[in-house]
């Protein structure tokens, strides 16, 4: 008998009525349709939060929805290679995800995000749909990189290693989808920044995250890093770092509930 998938999508109805009966957990990963430069499919954020989501579930006794392939990604309009929605359709399809998830059982609702705009309103997403779930369901966001520790996050994706189609994320496509990946294309590229005053993060979230095209008037290539030197052998190390690092936030987020959850 074939061994069955943690992939909702290639089960039967008995089958993931049989695997709630003994795990509520289901993740679902949540990433964009948009360029990764020259060198990277423009899965790119749905091919890795999906990847750690198979690894997640696998360890823990969780089911992997669906991913959602359409993110907030107006920051890359200028690319031909794009396709987005706007903020409130994305909050709504978040919250309809989390509603119809809930409603057939499943308690801790986990979208495992895998582009950097989306995390936020897949937070406030899951915040306007709370009152609408079943009592004791648990539905949250987190970006997959942001539960590794400092000194692997530097290495995986930060400002000193880039931040988009860089060494991390192109890495971790070819440990999983190598043919889609063309290293003789890859091109080394970083915004002009100012000599920042100030922390640098908010103003890159000033720039990026609130002003349609900014990608592609801060970079012709589209990338941000230099992927020159990615391989699949470092895209496994990094899967390894990532999977630890989800696995212990969903017990952490677990047991934040079950210690701050007392009041009736």
């Amino acid at each position: 008998m074939p061994r069955k998938s943690v992939f909702m999508s290639e089960l039967t109805m008995t089958q993931v009525e049989e695997h709630l009966k003994g795990s509520d957990l289901v993740l679902v990963p949540t990433g964009s349709t948009e360029q990764h430069g020259p060198h990277s499919p423009l899965s790119t954020d749905v091919i890795i939060p999906t990847e750690v989501c198979r690894r997640v579930a696998e360890q823990i006794n969780a089911l992997v929805a669906p991913p959602v392939n359409y993110g907030i990604s107006a920051g890359h309009r200028g690319f031909k290679a794009l396709a987005y929605l706007s903020v409130p359709t994305f909050m709504s399809v978040i919250e309809d995800i989390a509603f119809s998830l809930a409603e057939v059982g499943f308690r801790r609702i986990v979208f495992v995000n895998g582009h950097y705009t989306n995390y936020f309103p897949v937070n406030m997403a899951c915040m306007n749909v709370s009152t609408r779930l079943p009592e004791g369901t648990h539905a949250w966001g987190v970006s997959y990189w942001e539960t590794l520790p400092p000194e692997q996050l530097e290495e995986y994706l930060s400002m000193k290693t880039g931040l988009h189609a860089n060494i991390g994320e192109t890495s971790a496509v070819m440990a999983v989808r190598p043919e889609l990946v063309d290293l003789d294309q890859a091109v080394a590229e970083w915004p002009d920044f100012p000599d920042f005053r100030s922390p640098s993060f908010p103003t890159v979230l000033a720039y990026f995250e609130t002003n349609p095209g900014s990608v592609w008037r801060a970079s012709r290539s589209g990338v941000w890093g230099d992927p020159r030197g990615s391989s699949a052998e470092l895209g496994k190390k990094f899967y390894g770092w990532i999977e630890d690092g989800v696995v212990r936030h969903i017990h952490d987020v677990d047991e934040t509930y079950r210690r701050l959850n007392v009041r009736g």
